[in-house]
């Protein structure tokens, strides 16, 4: 039988979710139970995995992600490396929940980006966008015997479009309010948040990123330990010091913020060589380390602020934090600080899972590409038209 008629005659079917970001930390796994499609999808978290990567892969994931001097043989060889790491996250997906892995009816991986041009550039003699992510999806069809959606975001290019933020699509089925406006934030490297009014429409939701998550406080904190350390646990660190106004209002003259959405942003911009900036300003300015880290954290939160006073069309009723940012008590505090008279408030307030939230979204994607139903939000990204994102592998 048709494994993909197979999967879509099934009442319910168990889908397995996949992200690695930009943090380039690790791989989230997701399992889910996901009931119809469309607007009439249920939507059930059975079950999530997070499984870091050696040091080592880590190091040449960011390096071959920083446009540095690279063959078609690293790439070549990571592909496949990072397809195998995929399998083995399922593998612990399944260890965890209990299920086996022919059970697993679908898998959604969006895999690992390593360049993002989502504004178009020229390249010999012609001006395009262009996205290029890694993980070989065939490594986990074969040892999974099942579909897996994979490469979302080249289909959303392809339409002229951003090709992201991907997450608003299942936010919008999982979160949306009759009555309130509510804002989900996501602190993963990069920070997106997303607008769902009350009693909207898919082609009323927008979403943007909004500046860096984690990724320039984890870069700062990086280079305060010389290498020890890749993220301050909790915000402890940063909860020691004062924010610095100068260096703060430095930062805010950042020119990606006044940019209207739609918009997006990577490490390509908010990478090594903008922690660097920030790191001269600090040994310059003599700024201390817990200060430094305090305020780049606060940084984090003030672009959210700038977010919503600049581009929402009002305040929203609540702010839903996600994404390994969530368990920053220092950012958190900061966020509601910088937004009062807004309920800020995380993914476990609600019974939700912060950590599994973009996996989770790759499931919901996967399950829609295979029903054939469009699944990017074009007022989002800025894409001519409604497309099916993601390849299918069999």
């Amino acid at each position: 039988m048709n494994p993909i008629l197979e999967c879509m005659e099934k009442e319910s079917r168990l889908v397995v979710g996949l992200m690695s970001g930009t943090s380039a930390d690790g791989v989230d796994g997701a399992l889910c139970r996901i009931t119809g499609h469309g607007t009439q999808s249920k939507i059930e978290q059975l079950g999530f995995v997070f499984q870091p990567f050696a040091p080592e892969i880590r190091r040449e994931i960011l390096r071959l992600a920083s446009g540095g001097q690279a063959t078609a043989a690293d790439f070549c060889q990571m592909n496949f490396l990072l397809g195998g790491l995929y399998v083995q996250a399922v593998e612990a997906l399944c260890a965890r929940t209990g299920i086996q892995p022919e059970q697993i009816d679908l898998i959604g991986s969006h895999g690992q980006t390593f360049w993002h041009i989502p504004v178009p550039e020229d390249y010999l003699g012609y001006r395009f966008r262009s996205t290029f992510q890694l993980g070989e999806a065939s490594v986990l069809a074969q040892r999974f015997g099942c579909p897996v959606v994979s490469d979302f975001r080249v289909r959303d290019v392809a339409a002229d479009g951003l090709g992201a933020p991907l997450v608003p699509y299942s936010e919008f089925l999982i979160y949306r309010s009759e009555t309130e406006c509510v804002a989900l934030q996501n602190i993963g490297g990069i920070g997106n948040i997303t607008c769902l009014s009350p009693a909207c429409r898919l082609e009323d939701v927008f979403a943007f990123d909004t500046g860096p998550g984690n990724m320039v406080m984890d870069g700062v904190y990086g280079e305060l330990t010389d290498g020890e350390k890749t993220f301050d646990e909790g915000g402890a660190y940063a909860a020691g010091g004062t924010v610095h106004q100068g260096l703060l209002n430095w930062l805010m003259a950042d020119p990606y913020l006044p940019r209207k959405p739609p918009k997006t942003t990577g490490r390509e911009y908010y990478g090594p060589a903008y922690v660097k900036k920030i790191m001269d300003y600090a040994r310059q300015a003599r700024i201390s380390g817990p200060d430094l880290m305090a305020t780049v954290t606060d940084y984090t939160a003030q672009t959210i602020r700038y977010s919503v006073e600049h581009y929402f069309p009002r305040r929203p009723d609540k702010l839903i934090l996600g994404g390994g940012g969530s368990l920053n008590k220092t950012l958190v505090g900061d966020i509601a600080k910088a937004l009062p008279g807004c309920r800020v408030m995380t993914n476990e307030d609600l019974g939700y899972d912060s950590n599994a939230k973009e996996a989770v979204a790759f499931a919901v994607l996967a399950n829609e590409a295979v029903f054939a139903q469009a699944n990017n939000v074009p007022t989002v990204t800025g894409a001519k038209n409604p497309v099916i994102m993601g390849k299918i592998s069999l």
